[in-house]
């Protein structure tokens, strides 16, 4: 297990159709900043293109707007759905996104997750799973300075190059995986970190963990990559308060409408969410393990539960999923920052090894204190004695 488990976001985002998306946009900038400012190591913001929810086009646009406002977090594409795009142009962009950020940059990759986007280009989900394939391959040879002539499905390179090299040593890239063996086996192929979705976010997932990467080292073995669990993240879903109920009172303004998007809108059922009422589905969450409405020492344990179950990982990633108000929201960021990251990033048992020395010699040190005061009370006292 990496010493020190990271913290950030996977913010798809979901919005309710309907609402200012302007305003939506800008209240997803400043969960960036927010976010910065609380400590978190990184963001990953998503792409798509249908279905009303989860607006944003452009994570790169986003991004490069999020870099300008923050100072140190991380921010990655979760993902690029690279069958969408032409590979070159994919690559272009990430490496101008790592000069403007100064290396702050990451590459999530995808197939893309609404079938409503693909269709919308005459690809169907196959398609998009073999593009994904075919085009990482180009893109990570290009990051490694190669000429690449290929012909896909969708697009043609003739020797096609890039004309600048990255920021970074490496730029990272992550590949994304939900319920199909492609993501693991793309990440043990070409040596790339592991964004684990669906892994958590479902009702079966948690048992896919051990097999994410037990197909993603059987791959790197084979083509003789290494994989470092630091570069695996996974994705868990949490709303906090100081009182379970309290969590429970709160998500109740957002949380059926989340539901009811993946029960009766996305064509994505791989994120198996179950329940009618809105105490149902709060109760899912719960009782299913596949996230917390609660409290932060709920929260410690659900994380530890995925340490143990998982052998170790890099990353923990809470679904931005606004089942809370804004303000709410932000507490619960905070309540995570405060008092749930210090437990993984040893940070807490120090302060609380130092409390407790300190408890159990008070008896004695508050004696000699007093003893130290008595002696300077007759000290003085004598003094004036002196002087009369």
């Amino acid at each position: 297990m990496p010493q020190r488990l990271k913290f950030g976001a996977f913010v798809a985002p979901m919005h309710k159709p309907g609402i200012n998306p302007t305003l939506a946009m800008r209240q997803d900038l400043q969960l960036m900043e927010q976010m910065d400012q609380l400590g978190y190591d990184e963001a990953w913001i998503g792409e798509h293109h249908s279905a009303g929810t989860e607006i944003i086009a452009s994570p790169e646009i986003f991004i490069a707007a999020a870099a300008e406002r923050t100072k140190h977090i991380r921010l990655g594409t979760g993902v690029t759905s690279i069958a969408y795009h032409n590979p070159l142009w994919v690559a272009d962009r990430m490496v101008q996104l790592d000069h403007m950020t100064r290396g702050r940059v990451m590459l999530g990759v995808g197939p893309g997750s609404l079938p409503t986007d693909s269709a919308m280009i005459g690809l169907n989900p196959t398609d998009t799973r073999e593009l994904l394939s075919e085009n990482l391959e180009i893109i990570v040879r290009l990051l490694r300075g190669e000429t690449v002539n290929a012909q896909t499905k969708t697009h043609k390179l003739i020797d096609a190059k890039l004309q600048l090299r990255p920021y970074s040593e490496q730029l990272e890239i992550a590949v994304a995986a939900v319920a199909s063996p492609t993501g693991p086996r793309l990440a043990g192929t070409y040596g790339l970190g592991l964004l684990s979705i669906g892994a958590t976010l479902n009702a079966d997932g948690f048992d896919a963990l051990a097999h994410h990467w037990k197909v993603a080292s059987e791959r790197a073995d084979h083509f003789g990559q290494t994989i470092d669990r630091s570069k695996w993240r996974l994705v868990s879903m949490f709303h906090l308060a100081e009182t379970e109920k309290q969590a429970r009172e709160e998500v109740r303004y957002g949380i059926e409408f989340w539901f009811r998007y993946f029960q009766e809108v996305a064509a994505f059922p791989q994120m198996a969410v179950s329940g009618n009422t809105i105490d149902q589905m709060i109760d899912f969450v719960t009782e299913a393990k596949v996230g917390v409405i609660g409290t932060a020492a709920q929260a410690r344990a659900h994380i530890q539960r995925l340490v143990d179950q998982s052998g170790g990982f890099g990353s923990m990633l809470m679904m931005m999923h606004n089942w809370a108000s804004p303000a709410d929201t932000y507490q619960s960021l905070e309540i995570m920052a405060r008092d749930v990251m210090p437990h993984f990033q040893g940070h807490a048992q120090p302060t609380l090894d130092a409390a407790e020395r300190a408890r159990r010699t008070r008896e004695g040190h508050a004696a000699a204190q007093m003893q130290a005061v008595e002696h300077m009370t007759k000290k003085y006292e004598a003094e004036l004695r002196g002087k009369k």
